[in-house]
């Protein structure tokens, strides 16, 4: 039975004084083997991401089938009002994980970071200087890799191919570099070339980089307005990163960039000195800020997006590659090893 009107009906929510959320899934099953240091991983990546993020960031964490000892660490960061929303699940997979945090909310910016990211200092102003400055960004990650030049990025190769305000530069951060490479375990990962220049887009004093992972990275709202897949068979890996992550921003013309300077390292899974010295110093600031503007997307048309294809056929075929490399500052050795 029901008695009277329930006051809600009808009535449209206040708009949230967030305007950007960081969404963490969390997949720690136990705290042995692989996992071991784990918990103690994901605590030095939220307490980075408390200390150097501002008060308008709406914080998700999804625990996506963790042991009882990390369900009741992140039970008592809710209470404590550190986390505006917590989600508990089985264990469905990071994509699906990510999903669920992303269902429900409407956000200008949203950033997913996998749970070994140590956040530094300025990663938020980093990050929307580039999104000002380029109103195309689609995808901003405050860790710059040079690996990832090629991935989704014949957009924004095609649109600035004979621009000046693209070239290579000196990279500003050659440490860091070599730090990720050493987080994967795999210490080749990138030759000398990649260490010392980077492609680089400049715009009203702003440097931004082309191309970006996705171990962490902030997108703009509109990547997943109309996101068509909700669901994701994989655990982990597949394409499903790839299809509900990376490709909707490329779909809507947007592009892949990064901030020249690293605003963030990956852990790994093993706790080690330098992390704990690194959150040491990093400040407690809270900074207030209303908004940040960004790009409109708008859905290339079909002979545009035809266009596209072909492009990165032809671009990213060897031969050609080279000779847009030399194009860009490097040299005839340089552009062979990149």
């Amino acid at each position: 039975m029901r008695i009277g009107f329930n006051p809600n009906k009808d009535k449209e929510l206040p708009s949230s004084e967030y305007f950007h959320q960081v969404i963490i899934p969390v997949y720690i099953p136990n705290q042995e083997g692989y996992f071991k240091d784990s918990l103690q991983v994901l605590k030095y990546c939220l307490e980075s991401l408390f200390k150097t993020s501002h008060s308008k960031t709406y914080f998700t964490v999804v625990n996506n089938g963790s042991c009882t000892v990390v369900s009741e660490y992140l039970d008592g960061l809710y209470r404590q009002g550190r986390l505006q929303e917590l989600i508990h699940t089985t264990g469905i997979g990071k994509l699906n994980a990510i999903l669920k945090g992303l269902t429900g909310h409407q956000f200008e910016l949203i950033t997913i970071t996998d749970a070994d990211v140590l956040f530094q200092n300025d990663w938020q102003n980093a990050t929307y200087e580039v999104f000002e400055a380029f109103p195309e960004a689609g995808v901003v990650s405050p860790s710059p890799n040079p690996k990832m030049l090629r991935y989704y990025t014949a957009n924004v190769i095609a649109k600035t191919l004979f621009s000046g305000k693209v070239s290579f530069s000196k990279v500003e951060d050659k440490e860091a570099l070599k730090s990720f490479a050493q987080s994967i375990g795999n210490d080749k990962l990138y030759k000398g070339i990649h260490l010392n220049k980077n492609l680089t887009i400049f715009k009203n004093g702003i440097r931004a980089l082309i191309g970006a992972g996705h171990f962490v990275a902030t997108y703009n709202g509109v990547c997943f307005e109309n996101l068509k897949q909700r669901y994701s068979k994989f655990s982990l890996g597949g394409d499903s990163e790839e299809l509900i992550l990376d490709k909707p921003a490329t779909d809507l013309g947007l592009w892949r960039l990064s901030t020249s300077k690293n605003y963030a390292f990956h852990m790994g899974n093993v706790s080690e000195e330098w992390m704990n010295e690194k959150l040491k110093n990093l400040n407690n600031g809270k900074t207030f800020l209303t908004g940040v503007k960004t790009g409109k997307a708008n859905k290339p048309k079909i002979w545009s997006l035809l266009f596209l294809i072909v492009f990165s056929k032809i671009i990213f075929r060897k031969p050609v590659w080279k000779l847009y490399l030399k194009i860009k500052g490097l040299s005839k050795e340089e552009a062979s090893q990149y």
